[in-house]
């Protein structure tokens, strides 16, 4: 992660000027909070986000991460005219300062924690560097999803690594060139989205996937992530290796044995995390 745990330490003291931030039964809930900018994100929110993310990949007591926003667009990717040299910084936010950009493709990549994105609106550009970083997404069935950036002289080049796993070569592609506004039920299509439902269905939805995930080991399910984005940048010699040393490394966990202690006595597992 680009925040240290040393980073971390005092994240219950902060004041996040682009985030709202709720901890509550092992679940972080991030909401966007910059609505007026359509959730548009520039450096500060940014730093903000990777700062949260953070938090939840070091916490072990953070089970799943729920990604809201706020107002009439869920994300309408960068703001061109932060990226452009204006001054954005409306809010003063005491998050500190990242040791270089952030990344947010790798920040959602290093979370290690599933990761439920809960699109209520429209996604654009550089806001699938978000949802495409979430192990789910659900959505209504009135949002759109669309990467405009070859409409103003701008290709999604940093989108092309966080979509590249979801769908197929020629998917991406067409999606990059033709700049097509996707429908939620297309996005869920192509693996953009996991699940389209009514506006009316959406928070409960959410819920019920967080309720099924807590069910789990959050152990075995961090390592797993973290084998999952790890074994990529292994050799096909290397690979089975490595999951075994995870193997043996999730064995000899805390959750491990209780797992087993639990399905010998026929009980429900009391999972620590640890």
């Amino acid at each position: 992660m680009l925040y240290s745990q040393q980073d971390i330490r005092n994240f219950s003291e902060q004041n996040f000027a682009y985030l709202l931030i709720d901890e509550k039964d092992n679940v972080l809930t991030i909401t966007l909070n910059r609505p007026e900018k359509r959730n548009a994100f520039h450096a500060p929110l940014a730093n903000e986000l990777a700062y949260a993310l953070a938090y939840a990949h070091y916490n072990n007591a953070i089970w799943a991460v729920v990604l809201k926003a706020n107002g009439p667009t869920f994300c309408a990717g960068a703001d061109l005219k932060a990226f452009a040299g204006e001054d954005t910084i409306e809010k003063p936010s005491t998050i500190p300062m990242p040791k270089e950009p952030v990344k947010l493709g790798d920040e959602f990549n290093g979370l290690h924690k599933p990761c439920i994105a809960q699109v209520h609106a429209d996604v654009y550009a550089g806001g699938f560097l978000m949802i495409g970083g979430c192990t789910h997404v659900v959505a209504v069935e009135s949002a759109k999803f669309g990467l405009p950036e070859v409409k103003r002289g701008i290709f999604p080049f940093q989108v092309m690594a966080t979509l590249e796993p979801l769908m197929s070569a020629r998917q991406l592609l067409d999606l990059c060139l033709r700049a097509k506004i996707l429908s939620a039920q297309e996005a869920k299509e192509i693996g953009l989205v996991s699940a389209v439902v009514s506006e009316e269905k959406l928070e409960t939805t959410v819920q019920q996937l967080v309720s099924d995930i807590k069910e789990q080991s959050p152990t075995a399910i961090r390592l797993g992530l973290k084998a999952f984005h790890e074994m990529k940048t292994k050799s096909a010699d290397e690979k089975h290796a490595y999951l075994h040393a995870m193997l043996m490394q999730c064995l000899q966990s805390k959750d491990a044995a209780e797992g087993l202690s639990a399905f010998k006595e026929k009980r429900k597992p009391n999972w620590k995390g640890e």
